[in-house]
């Protein structure tokens, strides 16, 4: 696939707004995964030169499924892709906390009146109509890009020769080369929590996403197009496994952890042939999030843990005002400082909701009686009272802030 040239039609139809920093520099964005396709998108088309440089042989993402929440999708919606996105994803019915243990039902809270559409995807299809898009509008993508370090400056060698480019974006994830850069050595911490991921068939499965509550654990089950199933598993333990989504492990330790749970639990994990185990470590949110002309975004600036369904969400939304605030400021300082501005206090905000998350799904013994009473109640007395409570993340626009 050839990303490097757009139709002249494609460039003229793109409204660059002059003043602003974007037009007509060189964007480099390290990392091809959702947030850097989706900051490469909105800096195209805004005229600037995008590049993307990807360590990978080819742009793709295997293996696990995703939620695209409204708010990341009102940031997709305006970067033109709300009917490519309508056609990769599920929409959501509702989400359904459980009780693993006993296979019961707690509560039911609906999310069909969300809007946009709250959608369930695959990792691999998202990055798809990102990377088609991209391509459509000129961004140049460079695969076998292993990029050992950035300067201060920005420069770095990708295998060619020296690239300075206006601006270098890092969204190389977990273990990103610029973070060090701009904020010093990381000091992550376990948790305490692992995690296992798997995909599994499932033929007319319910379009919600189940959240099957135990001591010390839980499993997160939704549909995914394909008749399948997304199965991401979380066990507290004293011992940790290595970060990252890429260690596989034995499906036998999976169904072991919930051996005494429900047999429509059981039944599920005893479907898994493949899965991947990785160890939650809590990093900080970044102090620094850009240089002089260097910006990170997505995971490279905050790493969130997976109980909140925002890690994407969250990085799209990066992207979007990144993009934004460079078109708006002929200013690179000011731009990267308003865009830090605009995306910390928030960024915080998410990983402090899914960091309790964490707590509560785990609860034990009488806090975990009375917590799923008060959810049947919830759910009986004012149903909508739960999606409510997320009204500040999922009805933020991105699209229509100012900066």
């Amino acid at each position: 696939m050839r990303h490097r040239n757009a139709t002249s039609a494609a460039k003229k139809s793109i409204a660059t707004i002059k003043v602003g920093f974007n037009a007509s520099h060189d964007v480099a964005i390290i990392g091809g995964g959702i947030g850097g396709l989706t900051a490469a998108l909105a800096f195209a088309r805004t005229g600037a030169n995008v590049t993307v440089y990807e360590q990978a042989a080819a742009i793709s993402e295997v293996g696990a499924g995703l939620q695209i929440t409204p708010n990341g999708a009102r940031a997709l919606h305006g970067l033109g892709l709300e009917t490519a996105l309508s056609r990769a994803g599920l929409p959501a019915a509702a989400v359904v906390p459980s009780d693993a243990l006993t296979g019961r039902m707690i509560a039911r809270f609906d999310l069909t009146r969300q809007n946009p559409v709250y959608r369930f995807l695959h990792r691999a299809d998202l990055i798809g109509l990102l990377a088609q898009a991209c391509a459509d509008h000129g961004v140049q993508i460079v695969l076998n890009a292993r990029i050992a370090a950035v300067a201060a400056d920005g420069s770095f060698d990708a295998g060619a020769g020296r690239v300075a480019p206006s601006l270098t974006v890092g969204a190389d994830g977990l273990h990103s080369i610029l973070r060090p850069v701009l904020n010093g050595a990381d000091a992550p911490f376990f948790t305490g929590q692992v995690a296992w991921r798997a995909i599994i068939p499932a033929q007319q499965a319910d379009p919600v996403a189940r959240i099957w509550m135990a001591p010390g654990r839980h499993v997160v089950t939704y549909p995914l197009p394909g008749d399948r199933l997304n199965i991401v598993a979380v066990q507290e333990r004293d011992t940790w496994a290595a970060e990252g989504w890429h260690h596989t492990d034995d499906p036998a330790y999976l169904r072991a952890a919930f051996a005494d749970c429900a047999p429509v639990v059981r039944d599920m994990l005893e479907q898994v042939e493949v899965t991947k185990l990785w160890g939650l470590f809590r990093h900080p949110v970044a102090d620094h999030w850009h240089g002089t002309n260097t910006a990170l975004l997505g995971d490279a600036a905050h790493p969130t843990l997976p109980f909140l369904a925002q890690g994407a969400n969250l990085a799209i939304e990066d992207a979007y005002v990144l993009a934004r605030c460079c078109d708006k400021k002929a200013d690179l300082a000011q731009a990267l400082q308003a865009y830090q501005t605009a995306r910390r206090p928030r960024v915080a905000r998410a990983i402090a909701a899914a960091n309790a998350n964490a707590r509560n799904y785990h609860l034990p013994g009488l806090q975990r009686k009375i917590a799923h009473t008060g959810l049947k109640a919830l759910g009986k007395i004012a149903p909508d009272a739960f999606i409510n409570r997320l009204g500040w993340l999922y009805n933020q626009d991105v699209t229509s802030s100012s900066v």
